[in-house]
């Protein structure tokens, strides 16, 4: 058998061959709440069982930051849910929930979806317990978020940048199937 040198393929801190693309790297570090709020602006009388389960509006918002001086991008994923019945709002909480990510070896044009698809996809199951045990907590039924689909919303939002170009251009806009 012969002596092989060097870091096995794959292998972390390994360097691809001359001619060989970097594997694309997508590493969450650390995930954690920057801002969480939770409002029952009418308690004790919105706790009452005559009410009935609010009516639920849920706002969700995606940035991303790169911190230049090692790279990484920070992701936050910012949950709003406004718990309304008939006497008016019942429970208000708001989510900045963030990770610190690790991304390289992406091409610069799939880099977006990754930050704005993926890295929010791996956020969304923690940042929704927050949530349902935030409204537990304040006398309310858990509210359990629905699945989100990120790649949607990304779409939706290179159509909403599109159209701001194109308005600003003074194209008319055109719509997409």
């Amino acid at each position: 058998m012969a002596d092989e040198q060097g870091a096995p393929a794959g292998a972390a801190g390994a360097q691809p061959a001359a001619g060989e693309a970097a594997q694309p790297k997508l590493v969450l570090l650390n995930q954690y709440v920057r801002d969480l709020s939770f409002e029952n602006p009418r308690a004790p009388a919105s706790l009452a069982d005559g009410e009935g389960r609010p009516q639920v509006e849920v706002q969700v918002q995606i940035e991303t930051r790169r911190d230049e001086s090692n790279g990484r991008f920070e992701v936050a994923l910012k949950i709003n849910a406004t718990g309304k019945r008939a006497g008016g709002v019942g429970f208000v909480v708001e989510l900045d929930y963030r990770g610190l990510f690790e991304v390289g070896g992406f091409p610069q044009n799939v880099l977006p979806q990754v930050l704005l698809v993926e890295c929010p996809r791996l956020l969304f199951p923690f940042a929704r317990r927050i949530v349902a045990d935030a409204v537990r907590d304040g006398g309310f039924p858990p509210l359990f978020l629905d699945p989100i689909d990120f790649l949607t919303l990304y779409r939706q939002r290179l159509q909403q940048e599109l159209a701001a170009q194109q308005a600003k251009a003074g194209q008319p806009t055109q719509g997409t199937a």
